[in-house]
């Protein structure tokens, strides 16, 4: 593993985990216990994680784009014992009341000494001794994942050492990773697909990994590829997006070693995909998953039929099936809710059982996500059930239009969300940023989507915004642009 000018080998980093581990020990963390971790991408993240994981303590990881509010929080709803985190969190560390926190009792900081809240070092922590194992069990909580929330208080997804481990083990299985393999990570390592991906994969297939602190600047990124010989590429839409479009020298082309690039965590649309692999002539694979799933589901097979606007079969050991509104399989073609089954969903959400049964029957994850499958058991994602619009009693899917949307050139991103309207219930709202440099306007907008789409599906109004409101991943929040145009 690599970062900066700190490079590690897998034997150090375990035995600087043990190390870590002993620390916590003296600290009072036993089998059971939550310790949070607020934390950019280093190498403390990784032996950190794997030091609260060798006690048999679970790991909850904080999106770092929270606020105190927030944090605050998931620290009282998972009730952490010890919090750790850094300076890049000053605001929030100086914000924060340790008695708003009752089963908090330390706090580990990197890098800082004068705070006003109590606190030691996390250089500090680390002891110089040999700590037994703990026992621990497949079905034991190994991570606690909370998800962005975007309905109230967000929930703690409580993931197994087994959920984990079984995802890791199929997810290498579909890309055929070997030990020869070399991954660069850049993405927030608190995220799900980032770190099963990038991090949990070639650990456990013992490969290197290029870690980056942050996705900016690009550039160190972009020469990293090939001075790194990077041969796995993950990343979200959006890196895919820019670099279909960025002006690289052909001599790029000719040192890099990537044999394949993966994207997932939000929606790749089509025009994105045809456009990087025409440029780059590379195999750009998108994946579909969750959270409470450990998080990848599918994903589209290097070696085999790759179907436009698919997400690819599920992976090996993962079952999936099409619902209807009652419960029932629908046949093949027809759109329902997305089920799925396997050792990788999530045991459930943390204190909330009944949130857990309504997403978990019979041993089936329901989604939430609206799609269909082919004969073939290829996935295809037709939109989130809580984004459907409906427009005088018709379903319209907004990805439909999105898809469209960036087929125009002058759109870099495009979101279509549903207004509330006296005549129609809903009508479809498209709110655009433009590439640099573009202009189109709203009438030719509507004349290019009456073109590909049924004319209740053509946006009824485009905006354009400078930015269009993003999370930690880069997803973009509908939820937020659907509160700013009807909040008007």
């Amino acid at each position: 593993m690599r970062i900066d000018g700190t490079k590690k080998s897998f034997r150090e980093a375990y035995e600087d985990s043990l190390k870590f581990a002993a620390g916590l020990k003296h600290l009072g963390v036993k089998k059971g216990d939550r310790v949070a971790m607020l934390l950019n991408n280093s190498m403390e993240f990784v032996i950190a994680y794997f030091g609260v994981i060798y006690l048999g303590a679970e790991v909850v990881p904080f999106n770092t784009f929270l606020g105190i509010e927030e944090v605050a929080y998931i620290m009282n709803d998972c009730r952490a014992k010890i919090f750790i985190t850094s300076r890049d969190f000053n605001p929030i560390i100086k914000d924060m009341n340790v008695n708003r926190i009752p089963a908090l009792q330390d706090v580990v900081i990197i890098g800082v000494d004068d705070l006003p809240i109590s606190h030691m070092k996390f250089s500090d922590v680390f002891k110089e001794e040999y700590v037994e194992p703990e026992q621990i069990s497949d079905n034991d909580t190994a991570a606690i994942i909370y998800t962005s929330g975007t309905t109230g208080h967000p929930k703690g997804a409580m993931l197994s050492h087994r959920n984990l481990i079984a995802n890791v083990e199929s997810a290498t299985s579909a890309i055929k990773v070997t030990k020869r393999d070399r991954f660069i990570l850049f993405l927030p390592m608190f995220h799900a697909f980032s770190f099963t991906v990038n991090v949990l994969c070639p650990i456990y297939m013992q490969c290197y990994i290029r870690i980056f602190k942050s996705v900016q600047p690009f550039t160190p990124i972009i020469k990293a590829l090939f001075l790194d010989r990077i041969t796995i590429f993950a990343a979200i839409p959006q890196v895919f997006n820019v670099l279909s479009m960025k002006k690289i020298p052909p001599v790029f082309m000719w040192l890099i070693k990537i044999r394949v690039c993966i994207s997932g965590a939000a929606p790749l649309a089509g025009e994105v995909l045809r456009r990087f692999e025409k440029k780059f002539k590379l195999p750009l694979l998108e994946g579909y998953g969750l959270s409470e799933a450990s998080p990848v589901v599918s994903v589209n097979l290097l070696n085999a039929e790759r179907k436009p606007g698919s997400v690819g079969p599920a992976i090996p050991g993962v079952y999936v099936r099409i619902a209807g509104d009652d419960g029932g399989d629908l046949k093949c073609g027809e759109i329902g809710e997305i089920c799925v089954r396997g050792e990788n969903i999530m045991k459930g959400y943390f204190n909330m059982p009944e949130e857990t049964a309504e997403v978990i029957k019979d041993g089936w994850l329901h989604t939430g996500d609206i799609g269909r499958l082919d004969e073939d058991g290829y996935i295809y994602i037709v939109d989130r059930k809580k984004d459907l619009i409906i427009v005088n009693g018709m379903n319209l899917y907004p990805r439909e239009a999105e898809e469209v949307l960036y087929r125009h050139n002058a759109v870099e991103e495009a979101a279509v969300v549903g207004k509330k309207d006296i005549s129609h219930g809903e009508v479809p709202v498209g709110v655009i940023r433009l590439k640099e440099g573009k202009s189109v306007t709203e009438a030719e907008l509507k004349k290019f989507c009456r073109a590909h789409l049924a004319s209740f599906k053509v946006p009824h109004k485009f905006e354009f915004w400078p930015e269009l409101p993003k999370n930690g991943t880069g997803k973009i929040l509908k939820m937020d642009i659907r509160r700013i145009l009807n909040e008007r």
